[in-house]
């Protein structure tokens, strides 16, 4: 060996020497100064056929090849895993050790014909001992995997599942061992994730560093992109079985639009669950594997760890992406709000574990399709607006109850309020940039949000007005506006909604609602009361009697037409029809009682006042609590 190794270091020398010598007058004054350095380069040894080639060393280059060649070749040749037998595997990787230190030592003179046609066998060699260290490196990782499976049953959630390190995290050794698997055989994982049922495949601590002394030596002789290509097809299988046992489809963004609705919201649930398994437990597992098997080789890591996810990755951005183009649907908001608040969740994960340049571009197109998920957030709340504007006018609701409208409306926004602070997020987005002042002109304390929820009530309230108008009746007009509005007032009181709109809107409202209950009053009664007004100069007067007489019989045409019509009129609020029929009573009844007063002390009625009173006041009193007493389909 060392007299191998001084023929190497004479061959470079005359490498050197005829390389940087313009002529051989300026080639023998290098060899002069390298024999002046070091006795070894005596100037016999170095003039020694300075020439187009030095045989000495490329005999010496021959035997170090030849040996090379025998050891690597027998273990190219064997039947079973190299990797089976430490003894094996060590001397295998020594082999290739020395023959990459050949060729790095030798590729300087390669211009040189004999060392150059040694150099070109140098390369086959390594590129045999490449493939078959290639298939050992990919039997590793499939028989590490299959060795060792760390599993969850169904029923059991990965609450438990949280170990940092190798050796670092204690708390965790027991519950391990519980499951059979050795603390010092863990890939790292993730910190734990709750409610999520997993199966979570490592490799042992042996096999790693088996992988790692593969990969240093692959990668070293400039195989990189082979290593990296066995690495990620082998892990890819892994995540993309991981994935597939929560029930998620492959789906194209076309299919995934074309999915019926009912099934579109299941998939969506196996989404959010396949999601957060694969951000919070998969990839940094995959991450921090993907380290310790190319440790030292960054660049290698970041784009072999890119490949791993990135399939899996792209599949759930995908469908993410198909939710947020699909339907603007209204009754859609509330899975997108779901796909919305997991995407916004997982961004740290996708910030963390995806950091390299490789992933970039997966940070990046997560952003793009959450940003995107708003928009669509916000379309759906357009969609509401335009449903609101184009329901039509057609048939009264009957009795002046409720309208499906504003069921469906009030309902709605109630449910979207308990994610007010996603909504909140998703509207201030959408007003970046845009002046205060536009915003809303109540106040700059309004967020954007309860901007757009004063709107949306806004455009309730007119189109309840247009339908208001199909009613002939103005007093039920009054009812049917008055009914609908007290839904409204407390629906948004006893919810977000109020908080979001405000203490003066709310007061407003409920102003609106006592207005209409005057409006009803007013149409319906003033006109039954005037029948009961008294004149005192035409009680005195001749013809009191016949006055009075014609005064009764119209209030009872009237009180008996108004009770058996507005008997099958609707008050929803079991509140609002007592307070009602208190104030009809109290309205209608003190001058009920005076006027039957009077009218019986008139002389010439006499005895014919009971014939003609046909209510007494306690049957006033008892129609009237039979008032707005319609059918149920109006009530709440």
């Amino acid at each position: 060996m060392a007299e191998n190794g001084e023929e190497k270091l004479l061959a470079v020398a005359r490498h050197i020497a005829k390389t940087l010598g313009q002529n051989d007058t300026m080639a023998d004054d290098i060899l002069q100064i390298f024999s002046n350095f070091d006795g070894r380069f005596s100037r016999e040894k170095l003039s020694e056929k300075m020439v187009d080639e030095d045989p000495r060393g490329c005999a010496a280059l021959e035997r170090t090849l030849n040996s090379l060649d025998r050891q690597i070749s027998q273990y190219v040749a064997i039947d079973h895993p190299i990797w089976a037998d430490s003894a094996d595997s060590s001397a295998f990787l020594d082999a290739i050790d020395e023959l990459i230190a050949t060729i790095r030592d030798w590729s300087p003179m390669a211009s040189e014909k004999s060392v150059g046609a040694c150099l070109v066998r140098a390369d086959d060699l390594m590129q045999q001992a490449m493939f078959r260290i290639e298939d050992e490196f990919r039997s590793l990782m499939e028989q590490g995997a299959e060795s060792f499976d760390l599993s969850r049953s169904n029923h059991e959630s990965a609450g438990n599942l949280s170990f940092d390190s190798d050796d670092e995290n204690e708390d965790n050794e027991e519950g391990l061992l519980q499951n059979g698997a050795d603390l010092d055989h863990q890939i790292p994982v993730a910190q734990p994730l709750t409610d999520y049922d997993i199966v979570i495949d490592a490799l042992p601590s042996g096999t790693i560093n088996d992988l790692h002394e593969i990969a240093k030596r692959m990668v070293a002789a400039g195989f990189l992109k082979e290593c990296s290509h066995v690495y990620s097809t082998c892990r890819r299988e892994f995540l993309e079985e991981s994935i597939s046992r929560l029930g998620l489809q492959k789906l194209s963004i076309d299919e995934v639009q074309k999915m019926p609705w009912q099934e579109l919201e299941d998939e969506i649930e196996r989404w959010i669950k396949a999601a957060n398994l694969a951000l919070r437990i998969l990839f940094p597992s995959e991450r921090r594997l993907c380290d310790r098997v190319f440790f030292g080789f960054s660049s290698a890591a970041d784009l072999s760890f890119m490949e791993v996810c990135r399939g899996c990755t792209i599949h759930l951005l995908n469908f993410a992406d198909a939710i947020s183009i699909g339907s603007r649907s209204p009754e859609r908001l509330f899975k997108v709000l779901d796909v919305f608040e997991t995407l916004r969740d997982l961004m740290p994960e996708f910030d963390s574990v995806f950091a390299d340049q490789y992933c970039l571009v997966l940070r990046n197109e997560a952003i793009t399709i959450w940003k995107r998920l708003g928009e669509a957030i916000r379309g759906i709340f357009m969609e509401l607006e335009n449903l609101i504007r184009r329901d039509p006018a057609k048939a009264a609701v009957p009795g002046g109850g409720l309208h499906p409208i504003t069921r469906y409306v009030m309902n709605y926004l109630r449910a979207a309020c308990r994610s007010r602070q996603t909504l909140e997020q998703v509207f201030d987005e959408s007003n970046v940039g845009v002046p205060p002042n536009k915003l809303d002109d109540r106040g700059s304390s309004s967020s954007s949000m309860s901007v757009q929820m004063a709107w949306i009530m806004e455009l309730l309230e007119s189109n309840l007005e247009m339908k208001s108008k199909i009613y002939r009746d103005s007093a039920l007009c009054s009812v049917f506006m008055m009914n609908n509005g007290r839904y409204i007032v407390q629906k948004v009181k006893d919810s977000e909604l109020g908080s979001l709109l405000g203490d003066d809107w709310i007061r407003k409202h409920s102003t609106k609602v006592r207005q209409y209950s005057t409006n009803y009053q007013r149409i319906s009664w003033n006109k039954i009361l005037g029948t009961l007004k008294l004149d005192n100069n035409s009680l005195a007067s001749n013809g009191a009697a016949k006055s009075m007489k014609e005064k009764i019989k119209s209030f009872n045409s009237q009180f008996e037409e108004v009770c058996k019509i507005q008997s099958t009129w609707v008050v929803f609020d079991e509140q609002l029809r007592e307070e009602m029929k208190i104030a009809v009573t109290r309205l209608l009844l003190p001058a009920y009682r005076n006027f039957i007063g009077r009218f019986q002390c008139i002389p010439e009625i006499g005895r014919n006042a009971d014939r003609l009173i046909r209510y007494s006041s306690d049957d006033v009193e008892a129609k009237i609590n039979e008032l707005f007493e319609g059918s149920s389909g109006g009530r709440k």
